[in-house]
Order: C-alpha cells, then sequence, then structure tokens
C-alpha cells in the first residue's frame, strides 16, 4: 500500500479579517473530511503566510493556530506582495512535506480540485496547475483582458500555462528546486512551466469571493502583466529595434519623396502634415524608452540584492 503524502496548503494573506475565519473553518473541514484517505492527516498542515497586513489578520491566524495543531502561520516585516509572500510559505517550510499546495485565502478556489491535485501526484506528477474551467465571474472586460496576456505571453515566447494562476501542487523536489531561482522580479507562473518538470492540469470552476474586497484592482494586475512579460522575454527589446528598422526605410521614403516634390511639383508643405509627423515619432519614441527603462529598472532592482522578503514571526505547530 502506498504511503499517504504529507501536504502543505499555503494561503498568502493580506488584509482578510473578513474571510479568514470562514476560509480556515471550510479548508479545515475539507481537508478531515475529504482528504483523510488521501494524505497524512496527523502530518498535514494549513500554512497562513500573512504579507504585511495592517488589519487583525496575524491575530487571526495566530488564534487559529492556537486552536487546531494543523495550522500554523508565517508574518511578514512588510507587505512584500502575493509572489513573495507565497514563495516565503513555500520555501520557510520545504522539506517539511512531500507536497505543497498553493490556493487563494478567498475561497475563489474550488477545493474539489484539491482531491484530484494529490491523486495526480500520487500518480507521479510533480507539478498539478489548477486551471479555471471558464471565466463566467469574470466581468467583459476582466475577461478579455486576460485573454488578451495570455495571447501576448505565447507571442512573446513565453511559456505559461492557460487560465491558471497560482492553485498549483508543487513537489518537494520541485520546491527545492525553486529555491535556485534568486530573480527579485519574481513571476512564479512562468518559473513553474520553466523548470520543466512532470507536470499535468485539474479544471475547476473559479467561486465569487466570498467576503472582502479583491487584492488585484486594475492598474495592479497591469503591473503584474507587465512584469511576467519582462521577467521572461526579451522580445519586446527586439519590437523596438526592428521599428526602428521600419520608420529608417519609411523616412528614406519620404525624404525621396520630398525631394521629389520640391523638384518637380513645387508644393509647400502643409503645417499639419509636420506636426502629424512630430508626435507620431515622438510617441514611438518614448514608448520605446519606457520599455527599455523596465529593462534596466529590473536590472537595477537585482543589481542590488535586497531580501525577497523578511520573516517576522513564525508560528509551526508540531
Amino acid at each position: 500500500m502506498m504511503q499517504k503524502p504529507t501536504v502543505y496548503f499555503v494561503l498568502p494573506c493580506y488584509n482578510e479579517e473578513e474571510v479568514l475565519p470562514t476560509t480556515a473553518q471550510t479548508l479545515l473541514n475539507y481537508v478531515r473530511t475529504e482528504l483523510s484517505d488521501l494524505i497524512d492527516i496527523d502530518k498535514s498542515k494549513i500554512v497562513f503566510v500573512d504579507d504585511g497586513s495592517r488589519d487583525s489578520t496575524w491575530e487571526i491566524i495566530t488564534s487559529l493556530s492556537t486552536n487546531n495543531q494543523i495550522i500554523s502561520g508565517l508574518k511578514l516585516a512588510n507587505n512584500f506582495g502575493h509572489q513573495f509572500a507565497l514563495l516565503s510559505g513555500l520555501l520557510e517550510f520545504k522539506n517539511d512535506a512531500d507536497c505543497y499546495i498553493s490556493l487563494d485565502a478567498d475561497l475563489q478556489d474550488d477545493l474539489i480540485a484539491l482531491k484530484e491535485m494529490i491523486i495526480k501526484y500520487n500518480e507521479g506528477f510533480e507539478v498539478v496547475y489548477g486551471v479555471r474551467k471558464a471565466r463566467v465571474t469574470d466581468t467583459f472586460f476582466k475577461k478579455n483582458t486576460a485573454l488578451l496576456f495570455y495571447k501576448l505571453m505565447a507571442q512573446l515566447g513565453v511559456n505559461v500555462v492557460y487560465n491558471h494562476a497560482d492553485y498549483r501542487l508543487s513537489s518537494n523536489r520541485v520546491i527545492n528546486e525553486l529555491e535556485q531561482y534568486g530573480e527579485v522580479n519574481l513571476f512564479l507562473r512562468g518559473i513553474f512551466p520553466l523548470m520543466g518538470f512532470k507536470n499535468t492540469i485539474v479544471y475547476y470552476n473559479r467561486n465569487e469571493r466570498a467576503a472582502g474586497e479583491s487584492k488585484y484592482p486594475f492598474f495592479k494586475m497591469l503591473s503584474f502583466a507587465l512584469d511576467g512579460i519582462t521577467s521572461f522575454s526579451i522580445k519586446p527589446l527586439r519590437l523596438i529595434f526592428l521599428l526602428g528598422i521600419f520608420f529608417l526605410l519609411f523616412s528614406a521614403i519620404l525624404i525621396i519623396y520630398t525631394i521629389y516634390s520640391y523638384s518637380f511639383l513645387n508644393v509647400i508643405k502643409g503645417w499639419s502634415s509636420l506636426m502629424i509627423s512630430i508626435y507620431f515619432l515622438g510617441g514611438v519614441q518614448m514608448i520605446s524608452i519606457g520599455i527599455i527603462g523596465e529593462y534596466i529598472g529590473k536590472i537595477y532592482k537585482e543589481a542590488k540584492h535586497r531580501p525577497r522578503y523578511i520573516i517576522d514571526k513564525k508560528i509551526q505547530n508540531v
């Protein structure tokens, strides 16, 4: 008979006081009733990572861990962001479990997929991606911008799993390899496929948020998308180069046309065409400088080698 794996469930939290008690109770009930036949329930843990919350999130985690031995906690000294909070939960408890499952603290990830993930792990898969079946709960704008993001990433040569966020099972071997990726500009959705371990997909339905507000408004999502693109592809820089060649050729044609017009047509060039050219080329130059600046900024951040997160407190029930 196969030995039951020890599983750590890692949930990053930021100002989740409204939903956290419900999340903890719901997950506890599911683990005890639905997963007890699949995992080592005595050694498995639920790890809540407080990403520098300003509300009572940490106090709730502390209380939950006191009343339930299966719950552990990690408090970061500041708000380092979702990706680093998730990373800290995985790395600070590495080698304590056979596999780790990361999920959101807002109850939007369907818990039914947990059982399928563990079954896939027992079949020999080291990474199991939770992928949304559909985006029926998203607004029209969010649904289409997400679709655009995945298509753009594919065009730029970045290997990401379509409709996958960070609902994912990873083996302990994968987490130990993940530690070698020391970049400050962290995009986990791109790193896991890059490692190339045996992987598969389970599909799930995305639920409405149980309480509280989304921690990813539009501009934060836009920043996250830019981080993902510029962390894994240099194609935007190549596009600038190709754009420069195009305008060089286009300018040569305009020069020839201008000389011809001056010599044979005796026309006076209009002010509007001149201003359109200036504004258009100026806009292209500013966009190009901005893209280059984004990459230079990433180099600047990486060169300083600052810690990616700082642990303030740790609760580890045994």
